[in-house]
């Protein structure tokens, strides 16, 4: 009897050990669909964060890729360009949007997390001044608008306008238009009287409020595709130097030639060359039909040089 009951217990012994296998198999397979799974999805998620100039515009692309795309999904943020090449820096986003190129230190920093930058110029901007409409200024030179943005000269009838003492403003620091414009333009530190605002449809809104106001933004916030100004403000043609002609940059012509004097490529940054979709994303953006998007925003589409900088990269 008692060797009965051994038996009996040794077979659901190894019943339950069975049992037991099979779950953990179960329980190992499900762990393994589940990572194939979030790997697949997060394929197929691309995150997109930095410049403010680039935010509207690269929210239209991925729409339009989106839609030709079922499954991607692409999630674009704006914060400015610094705000971007850290989140690349700490492998949170998949693309930068960068209105300005990366820091030396910026790219030291990358390299000492593993991160690898790689550029993409995606469109060209023409960065526009503007002013109230009823401010007679029509057009300043590089060299006066450095004087008015770092303090110098502070009435506008020093630079041929009303007698009106001047209101200036800009970007926060964590922008790529502030770092560029500063750079390129002030070649000295701002007025500290500047406005530092949030982002390009701010200066806009400010600007239209007041006579005495300028503002520095991106293109496309100010002019469609066919060179319409938006109402309520005025954009001065500008000149390298007070003996050179003035262009605005409401005309292609102006912005792909580089006579327009404050043009910059709009990049994207990536942790190395992007493949799968982001890779197919990219691509999109520069093709014909993503150039085409690119204009009807109103923004340019990328300068020949930089056309021939991306081909190089292999894209």
């Amino acid at each position: 009897m008692s060797a009965i009951l051994t038996n009996k217990r040794q077979e659901g012994g190894i019943r339950m050990k069975k049992f037991s296998f099979v779950v953990w198999m179960l329980v190992i397979v499900i762990g393994a669909l589940a990572l194939i799974g979030a790997e697949a999805q997060s394929q197929n998620m691309i995150q997109v964060k930095g410049s403010d100039s680039e935010v509207n515009l690269v929210q239209r692309l991925a729409e339009v890729f989106m839609q030709k795309n079922p499954g991607v999904n692409i999630a674009v943020t704006g914060g400015g360009s610094g705000t971007g090449i850290a989140a690349m820096i700490n492998k949170t986003t998949d693309i930068a949007n960068s209105s300005r190129e990366m820091k030396a230190s910026e790219i030291q920093e990358a390299q000492k997390a593993g991160v690898q930058p790689f550029r993409i110029v995606m469109a060209t901007d023409g960065i526009s001044l503007i002013v109230h409409p009823k401010n007679p200024v029509t057009k300043l030179s590089t060299e006066q608008l450095g004087r008015i943005f770092s303090g110098e000269v502070t009435n506008w009838k020093e630079v041929g306008g009303h007698d009106g003492k001047i209101s200036l403003y800009g970007r926060q620091s964590n922008s790529g238009t502030f770092a560029f414009f500063r750079e390129f333009v002030v070649k000295a530190d701002y007025s500290p009287h500047m406005k530092a605002m949030n982002g390009n449809a701010q200066i806009v809104e400010a600007i239209k409020k007041d006579k005495d106001g300028i503002g520095y933004v991106a293109v496309g916030y100010v002019v469609d595709e066919k060179g319409k100004v938006m109402e309520g403000i005025k954009i001065l043609n500008i000149s390298i130097n007070a003996q050179s002609e003035t262009y605005s940059p409401t005309k292609i012509e102006n912005i792909m030639s580089k006579k327009y004097p404050i043009t910059r490529p709009l990049n994207h940054y990536t942790n190395g060359k992007p493949s799968g979709k982001l890779l197919d994303f990219i691509r999109f953006e520069i093709s014909k039909e993503g150039q085409e998007i690119v204009r009807k925003e109103g923004f340019f589409p990328v300068q020949k040089d930089w056309m021939e900088f991306n081909s190089k990269q292999g894209l």
